[in-house]
């Protein structure tokens, strides 16, 4: 039996659908677009797309399936929704962070947003453990360091859990 993912995010992009989900397949491994839809003449009193222009690209990153839309200019991404990518080294951290914020914006503490417009946070997949130990001065020492990052320095937050 074929499992089917109940949710698939949706992305809402004014014309940008295809570049967008060629850079999050690049950038990702098990990654890939699997459907590109394209608009009709029908409804172009509604939509005002061109005939044959892309309408959606349904693609996977990193297993997860995903749809972009090109729905025109009325809806922008903002900080409330973001994807976090959970990173286990430093080179994997230097990877996204790099790959997604090329042409976008670095943020403070591992949040950045793409050249599109759309958040990210690249985490190492340490820190809820080292934020949730049950010595409470390390998880202090944590935050302490990184609110003074913007791409995680994992090295760094590592010596300060140890407290050194």
């Amino acid at each position: 039996m074929t499992h089917l993912a109940k949710i698939t995010p949706c992305l809402w992009f004014d014309a940008q659908a295809e570049d967008a989900a060629k850079l999050y397949v690049s950038v990702f491994p098990d990654s890939g677009i699997d459907e590109i839809s394209r608009y009709g003449k029908e409804g172009f009193e509604v939509h005002g797309r061109a005939a044959g222009s892309v309408m959606t690209v349904a693609f996977r990153i990193a297993g997860q399936k995903f749809t972009a839309l090109n729905g025109g200019p009325f809806f922008k991404f903002s900080e409330a929704i973001s994807f976090q990518i959970s990173c286990d080294t430093q080179a994997e951290i230097d990877h996204y962070w790099n790959k997604l914020s090329a042409g976008g914006e670095e943020g403070q503490c591992g949040w950045l947003k793409d050249r599109f417009g759309l958040s990210w946070q690249v985490v190492p997949s340490a820190l809820p453990a080292m934020m949730s130990d049950p010595d409470g001065r390390k998880g202090d020492r944590v935050m302490k360091a990184f609110l003074q990052m913007r791409k995680f320095d994992l090295a760094t937050l590592q010596r300060a859990y140890d407290g050194k």
